[in-house]
């Protein structure tokens, strides 16, 4: 093992410190530039196969865009020319956004703000975009039921439905190695072996061409700021500042062009791959993964040399940190409560194994555990690999992490995760390797488009199903399989549970499937698939199955709902003969004697709007929607007869999920079961297979609001269970118990990640003794083969006041779900959904 020590000054830097100011000085803001680039240059290349057309617009931004060096930064690389503000990306969606311009600056959470002058632009660029965008071609390509069945809130596939796919790693180390003038060479071998009389030869010379114009583009561009760097020098008449951007100037004019020498080289060429990768998409979790294991070498070398201290070392990796802050993107309306707090998901992870077994951990895994404790920003999501050869000083130092509040890092099972992704057809060697994705999704990294985040499937919509036979608010959604009251054994529940699922999941894989065939089509990446094998080799990019490895990974909501419920029905109507199934449905209609709130009249809504805009009364689409929910409680809202106190009571005392009760931790692990065994019988259209993952991001929340009242007493629009955790509350047993009843699922089976979160009062980690017992806490739950788990270490009365007073919190972060965000930034729901969390001590 590697010798392991403490790095780097314990406080922020006065450099630091000044970048994160200047990160949240002012609100982030839409610009149009890229928007304007992309559709001169689309408009200029008609004629041209696609792949050569998203080349060459790439090319035209990255010689054209605006670039900035911020005040005392020494990575450079903008995407935009605001701090942490967003360009727009009109080829994947823009109807959304042209509906709503007037609120993004009102909506309650991921504000941005923009100009008239900017809403002009785009809305003269969008005309352009009518009928050539991936959503319009994807929502072509689906089947009508498929879009019923979506219509009606059983799945969403919103990510890659309106935005870039994202959802990668590549080969960071490649480049570091050899540079993109490495990459251009690779691609002008394959060109000159090609065999042109083969028909596919026609398209790869197109890809392989592709490759190189955006390898020599990324090169032009970082030669760019070279040339800005010198300017500003020039100018500079601070002396310490001008030799700053002097060695700023001669890092761009060598990498990433050229193999990086040092550490500092090193931390540039990185950043400009990571720049570019989101300035060609807007698929966020571009992930850095193993970071600590393709940069050690530099950093040792420089180190062991004397070239480079240890804390000069750390203040530039510290830089970085803030860099990946700069990130942002603009999302619908209804998208931020699915994935609020400006989140990108930029997965970077420390520790773990070698491909030979060995463990990896290194001083740089310390350093970069050091600069999220330094930095105390969202980004990276940090993240470490443990397993049983992993250094107890390791496990301390992330403890000691977790302990500052920011729900990092999330902690990963190597034990279970290797075994998991071998048996999805991966070596033992790349599984070894592995990575993680954006949330909580494994892969092998510059290996691997594996789609993850995929779609959102609600479980318990499937649950509602059977229920209700097939349909869903009086429209039919799925063939019978029974009218529910008329159900006489246990056995034929999950029966039809599972043949609704067989229904529900067919129906999702055609949906990603038309999403998946539209982003082939109309948006191949030729960047990013320069940098993941094989895509050079097979002339395809990934978007078109150039990739080794090859997955689709939609997610389930709702595991512990349907879990609870099933016990409910189980020990109620079957066992105990309390109550029937009729009197259950009955309950549920009547939501078990609460508002029930049915859709208020379109006529009466926009009544009501007339009449408030003659009084002078502007509204925004935020503000209708929550009229409209006013309305229809105010108007159609009812209070359902019967009084159901007693049958709830009963419920309340059926053993739950997330107690270390065999029978209800069964059920939650059959409920699951049923999904993911579903999902991994189909393919999609690279040629590789589904996977399913079981995490909401924080799409519990807004699933919630879309389901109704369930047969665990749960009622309609309340949120659903969080990932693979308990439902908030009913973990009473204390945070070990909850952790037995988590293992209990079959995480071999869910090899696109599993998500655990637990939340303990920052007493339950006071001192030394509180860092051993959180550590003892992992490793007891691993052991056991859980997957994932991460820990919000904050008081509720501190979130609670932050919600009234957030101007006295800005820098609150937060673990919302696999990913952490300011929590004043967060829709109120998702607050209150954090909030209601399990407050757990030792």
């Amino acid at each position: 093992m590697k010798q392991i020590l403490n790095i780097g000054p314990e406080e922020t830097s006065p450099r630091i410190q000044n970048l994160i100011d200047g990160l949240y000085k002012a609100l982030p803001a839409v610009e149009s530039e890229r928007a304007l680039l992309i559709t001169k240059s689309y408009k200029e290349t008609e004629a041209l196969p696609m792949v050569l057309r998203r080349a060459k617009a790439l090319e035209y931004i990255l010689e054209n865009m605006t670039l900035v060096i911020r005040d005392g930064e020494l990575i450079v690389g903008n995407l935009t020319t605001a701090p942490r503000s967003t360009q727009i990306f009109p080829e994947f969606s823009n109807k959304w956004l042209l509906e709503e311009f007037d609120s993004l600056a009102q909506r309650k959470g991921d504000v941005f703000t923009i100009t008239d002058e900017v809403k002009n632009q785009l809305k003269e660029c969008f005309t352009y975009w009518n009928g050539r965008t991936v959503n319009e071609l994807a929502t072509e390509l689906m089947y009508d039921d498929t879009k019923t069945a979506m219509n009606h809130n059983v799945f969403t596939v919103g990510n890659y439905y309106f935005n870039g796919v994202g959802h990668i790693s590549v080969d960071y180390g490649r480049i570091l190695k050899n540079g993109f003038s490495g990459i251009i060479k690779d691609a002008e071998n394959a060109l000159a072996n090609l065999d042109k009389g083969c028909p596919d030869s026609i398209e790869k010379t197109h890809f392989l061409n592709a490759v190189i114009i955006t390898s020599k583009a990324a090169i032009r561009y970082s030669e760019r700021f070279a040339a800005l760097a010198e300017k500003m020098a020039a100018e500079e008449k601070d002396m310490k500042r001008a030799q700053e951007l002097r060695v700023i100037a001669a890092n761009c004019r060598k990498v990433p062009a050229n193999p990086a020498e040092n550490f500092y080289e090193a931390l540039q060429s990185f950043w400009f791959v990571q720049a570019i990768i989101q300035i060609e998409s807007n698929g966020h979790s571009i992930s850095p993964m193993r970071f600590d294991q393709y940069m050690y070498s530099y950093y040792k070398a420089d180190i062991d040399s004397l070239n480079l201290s240890k804390e000069r070392a750390q203040e530039l990796l510290d830089c970085l940190w803030v860099k990946f802050n700069d990130v942002n993107k603009v999302r619908d309306t209804g998208s931020t409560k699915g994935f609020g707090g400006y989140p990108m998901f930029q997965n970077l992870i420390v520790g773990g194994q070698d491909k030979a077994g060995i463990d990896a951990t290194n001083e740089l895994s310390i350093a970069c555990l050091e600069a999220t404790q330094h930095t105390k920003l969202p980004q990276p999501s940090i993240s470490i690999r443990v397993w049983n050869g992993s250094p107890h000083e390791l496990l301390i130092k992330a403890a000691e992490t977790s302990r500052l509040g920011l729900g990092m890092p999330a902690y990963y099972n190597d034990e279970v995760i290797i075994p998991a992704l071998v048996n999805r057809g991966l070596t033992l060697e790349d599984a070894r390797d592995y990575g993680i994705i954006g949330c909580v999704e494994p892969q092998a990294g510059g290996k691997t488009e594996g789609w993850h985040d995929a779609a959102f499937f609600n479980l318990a919509k499937v649950l509602e199903l059977v229920v209700y036979n097939g349909c869903l608010d009086g429209v039919r959604i799925t063939p019978q399989t029974g009218e529910f009251t008329s159900f006489t054994s246990f056995g034929q529940i999950l029966e039809a549970y599972q043949k609704q699922m067989q229904y529900c999941v067919r129906f999702l894989t055609n949906a990603d499937n038309s999403v998946d065939m539209a982003h082939g089509q109309r948006a191949p990446l030729p960047f990013v698939s320069s940098m993941v094998d094989d895509c050079i080799g097979k002339g395809k990019s990934i978007q078109c199955g150039g990739a080794h490895y090859n997955f689709t990974g939609p997610q389930g909501v709702g595991v512990a709902n349907v879990g609870d419920s099933l016990m409910c029905i189980k020990e109620l109507v079957f066992d105990k003969k309390k109550y029937t199934l009729a009197q259950i449905k009955q309950a549920m209609e009547d939501n078990f004697g609460g508002t029930s709130v049915e859709a208020v009249d379109a006529e009466i809504l926009k009544e009501v709007v007339r009449r408030l805009t003659e009084g002078g009364k502007s509204l925004t689409p935020d503000q209708i929607s929550r009229l409209a929910e006013i309305t229809a409680q105010g108007i159609t809202g009812k209070k359902a007869s019967g009084d159901y106190s007693s049958m709830l009571e009963d419920m309340e005392n059926v053993p739950k999920f997330g107690n270390d009760i065999e029978a209800a931790d069964d059920l939650a692990r059959l409920s699951a079961l049923v999904y993911c065994r579903e999902v991994e019988k189909y393919k999609n259209v690279r040629g590789g297979q589904f996977q399913p993952g079981l995490y909401p991001v924080s799409a519990n929340v807004p699933m919630g609001e879309q389901t109704g009242a369930m047969p665990d007493g749960r009622k309609a629009g309340e949120a659903l269970a969080d990932g693979v955790s308990p439902v908030s509350g009913r973990d009473t047993n204390g945070p070990t118990a909850a952790a037995n009843s988590v293992a209990h699922l079959d995480h071999m089976i869910v090899s696109n990640g599993t998500l655990f979160n637990q939340k303990f009062h920052p007493s339950a980690l006071s001192g030394r003794e509180g860092l051993e017992k959180l550590s003892a806490l992992v490793r007891g739950f691993f052991d056991q083969k859980g997957m994932h788990v991460q820990y919000n270490v904050v008081g509720r009365e501190t979130l609670v006041d932050a919600q009234k007073h957030p101007d006295n919190y800005k820098n609150l972060v937060v673990r919302v779900a696999g990913y952490s965000a300011h929590f004043i930034y967060l829709d109120k729901s998702l607050q209150d959904d954090i909030i209601n969390r399990t407050e757990q001590i030792f």
